[in-house]
């Protein structure tokens, strides 16, 4: 199984890091590009909704969610 792929983001005007595996990122950055937006901009929108999930299994969720609907 691939190790966790830490990555460095400005969200909402501040650094932060996660940790997410390859296949999570790659979802991740197709949608930003299908999106025409940042990875940064995706992230922080789904930051914004993600309530009181922590910010790497809000990310997950959001990528099974998506994979489940196409």
């Amino acid at each position: 199984m691939p190790k966790a792929f830490k990555r460095s983001l400005t969200i909402s005007g501040h650094r932060t890091s996660l940790s997410l595996e390859p296949e999570f990122w790659a979802v991740l950055k197709t949608a930003a590009q299908e999106e025409r937006k940042s990875l940064a901009a995706l992230v922080a929108e789904i930051d914004r909704g993600r309530g009181e999930r922590n910010l790497s299994s809000a990310l997950r969720v959001w990528v099974l969610n998506r994979l489940m609907r196409t």
